[in-house]
């Protein structure tokens, strides 16, 4: 199957009205000589980019354009509808240029007028407008759309200034706006006409016949569309970011009495939707304005859906046949309730017309088990800011319950536990809840953490709808994380089984009759030392410090979190520098320790880690004792370019969440693909790729989701592991005792005290078989050729792991025609 829909005679029509690949050449040529031409610093890296990238976008609106009509008069697959409140995109240039097939003419261009083109490449920023795994998963989305030819939007917001930069001082996470946008963004399309009136606030009045909302204040949703282009295919995918204006500029009565600054304090109220990335939601404050932008996010989306359908000279009554709205995970869950909005309050439905569009048009994809990261939003705060919405949220919850009561009579527990309302403290709304609820399919994205969620968190309501709930495991894309990311390794595979993986990755598969041969294996080892080599020198210049590039890069980069677990990697390094203290003339395998990623602003716990990363550092690094043989690195500020330098260098993929928590994981298939080998728990996609390429060739260890929760009810106790393992005693104590911390002994107690009384994600049971499967990696590490074989028998196993299979799941198991009601 090459795309997600039939080939049509318009997509034979947009292959003919392609220029040759000379002629595209030659008009890339020319308007990057015109962009540059309109520059005052025609010879620099940042004019080069910048009139590349309005290039290669001005090539792409007319693949958009072509893309857009042959959408429009599409038969049998519905549009697909992303929403997501992050997309990490990263940076877009390279990518553009492998698309279109521009790399060559790039290379030669820039050489002849004296560009460094990997600087020019290097100026462009990343898009600040993800943070993480959930957002690089919307990314890859978009790419599989436009190569399998799905029709496809991409619905999210133009944030300012991301989530936040990351900056370290003193050990300390600092965070600061990530101002991407300075110089604006030469990849967006501002559509003029493309805006939206979103309200807040007000009244609710009206009966029976009819309800009509008053809000109190209005904003306007502006439309900025990211092209995403296919590789191999003219087609493309859209990113639609919507950006929050006030109605009115200015308050000019205001304005004339000299109160300039008050005159436009509305403009600050608006344009704050767009700032930041999950604002910080420890304050009521913060908390609103997350509410704000959901509500924004999905109304001007909901809106724009719409509006195309009816252009396209749809009936109202069919926008379920022709469109799919997914989530992406509970931020976007107020999509089926605007839905219903509009189509009661704007369109004349029926409650039960209503309800039957929104069940077959909507769907939801949920990204955690842990009870405590499902939303939920204070009932009085939806009453003062979304009354309309709230009523809405109400009668779905009467009819919801009513269809549970007769289904299971006498059953008001079960009745309280499905309820869309928390009564039990402040009454909340349960985000989750709603888009199970409002959904006909709810996948989860992993085998694992598919069936946990249904025996767990969201086991009464596959009571309810056992046919509900389905698994479609995440997939990465190859275009990115290996084409672009590891040229070289991309260029090795296409001699070693030709070109076509790119589109499908099953052929990686054929690696495996090459795994044992030693040529093959040297070749792959002098491709990763080069990668290796690479990274060492930006670890050089960025950090001042100087690594082995033969030593073992042991890599964990990923957002910072206790269930990830980095302090158990922290742990295993204090035990390891013990270690080789007490043994110095032990023959110890050079080890390079590489952590990278941000904690949410309000995380201490996780923030605290941070800061005991670069303690624990400072000590090893600056130890004449060790003789290099171990070194510990924290690059600040992780993103998408900065993955794409660690992890082709990567000898070892660290993926360690305790079992049962990790919902999937995309890091480690990328780490796999590249031709590292992985140490992690038998959690989230971890299982399926261990299965896939044979559990042997994957280091495993630690408790199975089992028996931890076996282990929780019959009341888990840290103290007695460290009681039994004076290994884990010496650790504990050195970080007590304030030996990486002399300025400050008590600065981790708090984080001694959580592991001794309470650690909730296992550190301490998993702790000794951790370091005894490190020792594992150490053993093979010293045998290049075994390493180097599981290595190729690592990167043929991750055929399966392409977001194009992934999407063509959805496509089948979620997407299809044949939609379900909701009850």
């Amino acid at each position: 199957m090459t795309s997600a829909v039939s080939p049509t005679s318009q997509e034979q029509q947009m292959k003919d009205h392609q220029l040759s690949p000379t002629s595209l050449q030659a008009q890339f040529a020319a308007l990057l000589d015109g962009h540059l031409n309109q520059r005052s610093d025609p010879d620099s890296a940042e004019a080069w980019m910048r009139a590349a990238a309005v290039a290669c976008r001005e090539v792409l609106a007319v693949r958009w354009a072509q893309t857009q009509q042959q959408d429009k008069v599409r038969t049998g697959q519905p549009r697909v509808h992303y929403l997501s409140m992050e997309f990490l995109m990263g940076r877009a240039l390279s990518n553009a240029l492998a698309a279109l097939g521009l790399n060559g003419v790039m290379a030669e261009l820039s050489r002849k007028a004296g560009v460094d083109l990997p600087a020019l490449l290097e100026a462009e920023p990343d898009a600040a407008l993800g943070n993480g795994g959930l957002g690089r998963l919307a990314a890859c989305f978009l790419d599989a759309f436009a190569n399998l030819g799905l029709p496809s939007f991409g619905y999210g917001l133009r944030y300012e200034n991301g989530m936040f930069a990351q900056r370290v001082q003193e050990g300390r996470q600092i965070e600061v706006p990530d101002n991407w946008l300075v110089n604006g963004n030469a990849w967006e399309h501002l559509r003029h006409e493309i805006h939206y009136s979103i309200g807040f606030g007000g009244l609710v009045t009206g009966g029976a016949g009819g309800r009509q909302w008053s809000p109190a204040e209005q904003v306007i949703a502006r439309a900025y569309d990211f092209v995403v282009p296919g590789h191999n295919t003219a087609r493309v995918s859209t990113l639609r970011q919507w950006k929050a204006e006030a109605g009115e500029t200015l308050d000019f009565g205001l304005f004339c009495r000299g109160e300039h600054v008050a005159s436009a304090v509305h403009r600050l109220a608006t344009e704050r939707i767009n700032w930041v990335l999950y604002p910080d939601d420890s304050t009521d404050a913060g908390r609103e304005l997350r509410l704000r932008q959901e509500y924004f996010l999905v109304s001007a989306s909901v809106q724009d859906m719409i509006a195309r359908h009816l252009k396209e000279g749809r009936a109202i009554s069919d926008f379920a046949k022709a469109n799919v709205i997914h989530l992406n995970d509970t931020h976007p869950a107020l999509a089926p309730v605007e839905l219903v909005r509009l189509l009661l309050d704007e369109y004349g439905f029926a409650w039960d017309d209503a309800w039957q569009v929104v069940g077959n048009a909507v769907s939801y994809t949920n990204h955690t088990l842990m009870p405590e990261a499902l939303e939920t939003w204070p009932v009085q705060l939806f009453q003062r800011l979304l009354p309309r919405h709230l009523e809405i949220i109400y009668d779905i919850n009467d009819h919801f319950l009513a269809a549970v009561r007769a289904k299971f009579p006498g059953d008001e527990s079960m009745v309280r536990r499905v309820s869309l309302i928390e009564e039990t403290g402040e009454r909340r709304i349960r985000m989750a809840s709603l888009s199970i609820v409002a959904s006909h399919k709810v996948n989860g994205v992993s085998a694992l953490h598919s069936a946990l969620m249904v025996s767990t968190i969201f086991a009464d309501y596959s009571r309810i709808w056992p046919d509900r709930f389905v698994n479609v495991t995440n997939g990465v894309t190859p275009r990115r994380w290996l084409e672009q990311a590891n040229p070289s390794l991309g260029g090795w595979l296409d001699k070693q089984i030709g070109h076509g993986w790119r589109s499908d990755l099953t052929a990686l598969a054929s690696l495996n009759e090459v795994a044992g041969q030693t040529a093959m294996g040297k070749e792959l080892q002098s491709i990763k030392f080069a990668n290796k080599v690479n990274l060492a020198g930006y670890i050089r210049r960025e950090m001042g410090i100087t690594v082995d590039p033969s030593s073992l890069f042991d890599v964990q980069v990923k957002r910072i979190h206790e269930y990830k677990r980095q302090l158990l990697n922290v742990l295993h390094v204090i035990a390891r520098y013990q270690a080789i203290l007490d043994a110095p003339e032990a023959e110890w395998t050079p080890r390079t320790v590489i952590f990278a990623g941000k904690a949410a602003s309000a995380y201490h716990a996780a923030k605290l880690t941070i800061q005991l990363i670069h303690d624990v550092a400072r000590r090893v690094n600056s130890d004449a004792r060790i003789r290099g043989r171990l070194k510990v690195i924290f690059l600040p500020n992780y993103s998408v370019s900065l993955a794409e330098k660690i992890i082709p260098a990567a000898d070892l993929s660290e993926q360690i969440s305790t079992a049962g928590t990790e919902a999937s994981g995309t890091g480690n298939m990328k780490f796999a693909l590249n031709g590292a080998l992985t140490i992690g728990t038998w959690d989230g996609a971890n299982i399926e790729m261990a299965e896939a390429m044979g559990v042997n060739n994957m280091f495993v260890f630690g408790l199975r989701a089992d028996a931890v929760e076996a282990l929780r009810k019959v009341g888990y106790d840290p103290r007695l592991y460290v009681e039994q393992n004076r290994q884990l005693q010496k650790v504990i104590e050195a970080i007590s005792a304030g030996e990486f911390s002399p300025g400050e002994p008590q600065r981790y107690r708090e984080l001694v005290a959580n592991l001794l009384n309470r650690d909730h994600y296992m550190l301490m049971a998993d702790f000794a078989d951790y370091v005894a499967t490190q020792e594992m990696v150490d053993a093979l590490y010293i045998s290049p050729d075994m390493w180097a074989t599981r290595a190729v028998r690592n990167i043929a196993a991750m055929g399966e792991f392409s977001t194009d299979r992934t999407i063509r799941e959805y496509v089948v198991q979620v997407w299809s025609q044949q939609r379900g009601q909701v009850v």
